[in-house]
Parts: structure tokens; sequence; C-alpha cells
């Protein structure tokens, strides 16, 4: 007799979830084309396909439940009453050694058995309610699991996006004017114009000439002679022969940009050259494939001096998490987060031990994911050594760990963001605040918000010059973003460094730092600065002392070190050296004092100095544009629009400003009545967030300049202290967040480190302290994605963090 079930049951949509419960008599129906299909690990826990019970699939919503001790598909059962599942069960097979030719390169080269040929895959189906096997040949049953195992699973739609990059034209590829036609030679007979290689050949669009490209990260030679080639005749679109396909993608190379871009009209512009792309064959790997396998394949550290490999280390907040193509930046934080008491007493871990989840859909739950998460990384469960793994990809001394992939994690965070969603490389100190923003507006009544341990009070004193009276604010912020001074040293060092073209390795000379301590980083933050400001208690135009420094302090101390630089308005990042002890020390000497006896305050009315002062005008710059016979607006707008600096500069902006409708209008800073209402561009903020300052400092300097972008640098540079647009107290509220007793004692628990050229580019990686034996003495673990080393040498690395955690003690 067949199960009563079969019959009964039915896949309901997204939208039919909160119905669940009532519908439970309509047939089954396989999976659609956007239909999320959880068939490889569990929603709430990482127990997956490979562990010896296997993974149940709701046959109703698809939804993938553990088999074993949490069992986390009876429990969706019992929530759903979806009796119906798919159990599936995969063992490896042993790895056979093949004797066929490799196949021709397609869209990805980048070598994937099938599952067929890895793995043995056993299927059954069973119902909760009968306590029994399902035929799976009845047709009701048949259809849906065959639309299970065709299905691509939810984290395989993630994975998928992270192969591919997003790419756009560019002038230089849009306005492309070729030269006179010539025949090339045969694609077997082509070489280099400039020397014999036959691989790694970049065609110039613009003239047809065959030059080669850089060295590339996997041993593809190159000698450049690509680039010497638009260095010499600023000819400067190229295509990678051996990457053109018949389909018409291939990569296309701006040098002009220093970037990858796309040719629409790729088809037609290698035409001329007498190249018929229907009959072309990709022969090499493609850029994008060669960065991901280098991003995938990056050793970090992970050998000491004597050669030898770093050992492994498992255990329970051991557990490593697996790179989705671009995900160190989640990784990395996601690491250092959970090492911390508040994430696992408070919230995700300890606190929910015995807590059931009430989540219909537990894949798109943030709070589930985040348990998930901790759960993974907290338990031990995971953290075991896998003989597939290995540290780098020529070694099979030492076995790692397989890894957790974070896939729905990383989904539900970028959902509705527009960074984040994609897969490309992020800012690791963006992420962290944005997991701060979306966590506190989560649900997890009654359990505690484990950001307000990051939360303190900065207390900022703004003082006029003239009268000397004062005023105090206190503003509420989760972190601090940190000057790092530029001190170079007269001599340099050559070192290797990953150029962006296809992960090319090459020699250039790097500027060499002096060291910094981190208490000069604290000194400046928390130091005087000098600003514009007309004071509306006295009158006077003479200008402020402002000052922020501690009001309270948090549990735990994010810090952003910002190492970058502007040169020629491009943000460059600066390898300074900070040097920050392992031992605790004190912050007590930042600590606001408040207000003293015998100061004064200014008039509540003056907004603490927030609204924009009046632009006042160099004198003497001042005086010399008027002797010159320009007229005074245009005077005041060229300084204001110059820095205010020189006469010569601003000279040179009206000039190049005497079209201009409003060029005799007088300048208009804003309102001060209502206060500037300055439409922010995304586009500035992310520019700016790119040059190592965070959004809310971006935006603070785009208001205060009006959107002028090179003005917004400069008061960024120019104010390092101001944190930017924070969440202010306002009159009247009591709740102050953070601890206002001395001793501050903070101790450094873990550091982000990041290696590469830029912030949306490279590598990151986790140093967290952890206890690793039974004595007190602590450790630093290296968290290099799913690889968990033992780290050696991390005192060198501390120097280089992008992010420092700081545990008050």
């Amino acid at each position: 007799m067949s199960c009563p079930h079969v019959q009964q049951a039915r896949a309901l949509h997204p939208h039919q979830l909160d119905e669940l419960r009532t519908h439970r008599s309509l047939e089954l129906q396989p999976p659609g084309p956007r239909s999320s299909v959880h068939r490889e690990d569990c929603t709430q826990c990482f127990d997956n396909i490979d562990d010896p019970t296997g993974l149940n699939v709701c046959l109703s919503c698809y939804n993938g439940g553990c088999t074993g001790e949490q069992n986390h598909g009876r429990s969706h059962y019992q929530l759903t009453q979806h009796p119906l599942a798919l159990n599936i069960r995969r063992t490896r097979k042993p790895k056979a050694e093949r004797d066929e030719p490799p196949q021709k390169m397609s869209k990805l080269s980048i070598e994937a058995e099938t599952e067929a040929d890895k793995y043995d895959i056993r299927k059954t189906v069973i119902c909760y309610s009968c306590a029994e096997e399902v035929d799976m040949a009845e047709k009701a049953i048949a259809k849906v699991v065959d639309g299970i195992m065709a299905a691509m699973t939810s984290a395989r739609q993630t994975e998928v996006k992270a192969w591919e990059q997003e790419l756009t034209p560019c002038e230089h590829t849009l306005c492309l004017e070729q030269d006179a036609p010539k025949q090339l030679e045969a694609q077997n007979l082509a070489h280099c114009a400039s020397c014999d290689l036959k691989e790694n050949l970049w065609l110039c669009l613009q003239c047809g000439n065959l030059g080669c490209g850089r060295s590339q990260f996997g041993g593809v030679g190159g000698n450049g002679h690509a680039l010497a080639h638009f260095d010499a005749f600023n000819h400067p679109v190229a295509v990678k022969l051996g990457s053109i396909t018949p389909e018409g993608t291939a990569d296309i190379y701006c040098y002009e940009c220093n970037d990858e871009k796309v040719d629409p009209e790729l088809a037609t512009h290698l035409a001329y050259w007498g190249i018929n792309i229907a009959e072309r064959e990709k022969t090499e790997k493609s850029l994008t494939e060669m960065q991901i396998e280098h991003n995938l394949k990056w050793e970090f550290n992970m050998i000491t001096e004597d050669g030898k490999e770093l050992k492994p280390v498992f255990g329970a907040g051991l557990t490593g998490l697996k790179n989705l193509g671009n995900s160190c930046y989640l990784n990395s934080i996601l690491q250092c987060l959970f090492t911390l008491p508040v994430f696992q007493k408070s919230r995700y871990y300890e606190a929910i031990q015995d807590r059931p989840t009430d989540s219909l859909n537990p894949a798109e739950d943030l709070e589930i994911q985040l348990r998930k998460i901790a759960d993974g990384l907290l338990s031990g469960r995971y953290s075991k050594s896998d003989s597939n793994v290995m540290a780098s990809h020529d070694s099979a001394e030492i076995p790692h760990q397989k890894g957790l992939a974070p896939a729905m994690l990383k989904e539900l965070i970028g959902k509705g963001h527009e960074e984040f969603s994609t897969m490309r490389q992020q800012d690791a100190f963006e992420l962290l605040l944005h997991l701060f923003k979306i966590i506190t507006r989560s649900q997890h009544a009654p359990l505690d918000d484990p950001v307000s341990a990051f939360k303190f009070a900065m207390e900022q004193r703004l003082q006029c010059l003239s009268c000397k009276k004062v005023s105090y604010r206190t503003d509420i912020q989760d972190n601090i973003s940190v000057p790092v001074p530029v001190r170079r040293i007269k001599e340099t060092s050559a070192d290797m460094e990953v150029d962006k073209e296809g992960g090319t390795e090459v020699g250039v000379k790097k500027d060499v730092f002096e060291l910094v301590t981190i208490k000069e980083c604290l000194d400046i933050f928390t130091s005087d600065e000098f600003i514009e400001y007309t004071c509306k208690a006295c009158g006077a135009k003479e200008g402020a002392r402002k000052c922020s420094k501690f009001k309270t302090f948090p549990e735990v101390l994010a810090v952003n070190a910002r190492r970058f630089e502007v040169l020629n308005w491009v943000p460059t990042k600066l390898d300074i050296p900070v040097v920050v002890e392992d031992t605790p020390f004190l912050l007590d000497d930042y600590m606001s004092k408040g207000l003293q006896p015998g100061e004064e305050e200014l008039p509540k009315d003056t907004n603490d100095g927030k609204s924009q002062p009046k632009f006042i005008p160099n004198a003497s710059p001042m005086q010399t544009l008027q002797e010159m016979g320009f007229p005074e607006a245009r005077c005041v707008k060229a300084l204001y629009n110059t820095g205010n600096a020189d006469a010569d500069t601003a000279m040179n902006w009206i000039f190049a400003h005497m079209d201009d409708a409003d060029i005799d209008e007088p300048l208009k800073l804003e309102d001060e009545s209502k206060g500037a209402l300055v439409a922010i561009d995304t586009e500035s903020v992310e520019m700016l967030s790119a040059m190592g300052f965070t959004a809310a400092q971006a935006k603070k300097a785009l208001k205060e300049t009006g959107g002028n972008m090179e003005r917004a640098v400069e008061w960024l540079f120019s104010h390092p202290g101001d944190m930017g647009e924070v969440e202010e107290i306002g009159a009247g509220t009591t709740v102050i967040l953070g601890n206002s007793e001395l001793p501050a004692k903070f101790q450094l628990d873990s550091i982000v480190c990041h290696k590469g050229g830029s912030i949306h580019s490279g590598h990151y990686v986790a140093f967290v302290r952890k206890h690793l034996n039974d004595d007190d003495k602590d450790a630093w673990v290296l968290f290099n994605d799913e690889k968990v080393v033992k780290a050696v040498d991390v005192h060198e690395m501390k120097k280089f963090a992008y992010i420092y955690f700081f545990k008050r003690v």
C-alpha cells in the first residue's frame, strides 16, 4: 500500500509560506528554474550529504535538513507538517587517473569533474509521518526527485555567480579607430612581434600589432611587449588571442584605463584584421580564470622561514571557511567576530543551544544563518582533516580542512546592497559596518544585541578662538578609523607586486616607510584641529579648535588603520608598519574630561559647529587676485575650490571656468538657518571609500564641500579625526553606551590583514588570539579561508593589519 501522504502534499511558492500549515492536500510539484533547492547542506547547520546518514530534502519546499544528532530535518517536518523528504547520501569514489587527452577549453577552464565522476550517490524517499520509506518509482514522487537532483542548488547558484566578473566598456573601446588593415599569420604560427613567444599574445585592435603580455600567475611566460607597444604608440585596447571564443567572448584589456573592459564590437574589430570570430577556438585561460585560480591558491605566509609548511590546527573554534571565489573579506571578518564572547554567549551559540527555531524558511532568516555560522565555527564538529585539501597546489605534505561554505549567509548579507550583492572582492571594513547595521536591525529579543559591545560615546569639544567659549557634543560610534602618518625613508627596495592584468607578477620599486606606533595614530586621532568657524556668541570669524575623545569605552574596540595616500587623485595603498604590542595598554589618556570649571558654553542654537562654517578667503591671495583685476565673486569662488592656498592656483581655476554661467554670482554654501541639503552621489561615496575612508566620513566630506569630489578628498585629509556622520545623542537622551570606568585597559584580540594594491582586490586573512593548550599561554592562529594553522611571525603581520580588534581586559 502506497503512502497516503504522496497525494496529499504539494510544493508551495515563497509567497504562500504563511499558509504552510493549512495546505496539505495538493499534489507534489518539481522545482522551477527560480526555486531554491538546498540539497547539499542543511539550512540550519553545516551537516551535509557526505555525512553517514545523509541529508533530507523536503519534497514540498526543498529545504535541506540534517539527519544526525541535531536532526533539523525532523524539526522542519514538525514545524511545517511536510511529511515527505528525499534522503541523499554521497560517498567519494576512489580517484582514477585519466588516459584521455584534456578537453578543449570553453568558458571556464578551471578543471572541475562532474558530481558523477567524483561520487556515488544513494537516494531514498521517506515519510516522516508514516516512519517508512516510499517507493520512488511512483510517478508523483519520481518527477519531483528527478527535478531536485537536476536543479542547480542554491549554493551552486551563488558559486556560479562568483566566477563571473562584471565588466563594462570604456571610452577607448567604444570610440576605437582602427588603422589600415593587414593580414595576420595563422593562429598556430603567430608569435610576438618582438620575441618568439607563441602564447599569452595580445593583439592591438588599433594597428594589429601582436605583442606578448606580462608574466602571469601559474607560470605563463611573457615579456610585456604588448605593454611596451602601448607605451610607445599609445594604442590602449588589446585582445588576448587565446581567449577568443566562437560565442564572442574574449579578454579585452585597456592599458589606458589599466583594467579589463568589454568591446561591444569585438567581432567587427577582429574581422578588420581577417579574424572570423566564429572560427576561433579558446586555447588559453582567461584573466578571470587566472585571477580566480590565484585567489583560491593564494599562499599567505603558509611557509615558515626554514621552508616547512605551517602546522594545521583542529578543534572547537578552529574551523575554516571556504572561499566562494571572492569571499575572503567575509571569511576574515566572521572569524574575528565569532571569537568574541559577546557573539558566542549572548546571542548565537551558547544562548540558543536549546532554543528551537520557528522559521518556516531558515535559509532566508539572518538570525538562523548567523547561528549556523556560530555552530559551524565554534562546535568543532567540522574541524577535521580532509585528505583532499592541501596547503598548496604543489605540496601534499599537510592535509587541511575542507572548510564550510557560508553561501546562504553571504547571499542574505548582500541582499539589496549595491556592492555586497555582487561577487567582486569588497572592503572588509565596510562589510564589518554593514554587518553591524543589519545585525542590530534584526529580530533578537530577548537576546542581547552583540553590536552593543562595540558601541561607545565620543565627546567632541569645540572652542571659539576668540571668545574661548566651548560646546560639547556626544556621538555614539561602533568603530574608529585612525590616520597613519606617512614618513618615507629615502632608500627604496625592490619588491614583487601582483599586477591587475591576469595576476601578473612584476618587479617594482616600493617606498619604504618609518615605523609608526598605534599610540601615535591615536594621538593624531584625538588631537586638536583648527577649523573655519563663525562664532554666533561673539561674531568673530577667527575659527575654532576642535577635538574628539572618548567619553566611554566599548568592550571591543574596532580600529581601521588608514594607510592610503592620494597620488594624482588615485588612492594608493601604503605599506606603513604600525607597531602594536601583544601586552595590554591603557587608553586613559584619550578620555574626555567634559565641561571644566570656568568654561563658558556656547549658545545651544549654534548646532555645536555642525553646520558648515562660512568660507573665509585667505587674505593674501585674495588681495593679489583683486589687484590683477578679477571681480571679488570670482576670486572667492576660485580660492574656495582650490583649497584657499595661493593666487596662482586660484587664477588657473578662474581661467578654466570663465565660461561658467554662474561665474559672477556670489558663492553659496548653504542656508545656515536650515542646514545644507547636498545631494550625495553614490559613485563619489564609493570612490572615497576605495581610498580607505568609511562611508560616513565620505558622506560628511561631500556635504561639507557641496558634493565636490576633489575638495572632499582635501577635506578628509585635513580632518583626520572626524568620523563623519555618526549617530548623535539628542537633547534629553540619558542612555550612554560603553563604560567610563578607569583604567581602560585593552589588548589586541584579532586582526584582519590584506595583501594587494587595493582593498577591493587581493586577499584577506585573519589572525586570532586563541588558547590552544591547557596552559595559560595564548597563541596566534592564522585563518586563511579553509586553512587554519598555528601562525608564526605574527608580529610582522600585525604591523600591516587593516583592521584591529582590541578587547577590554
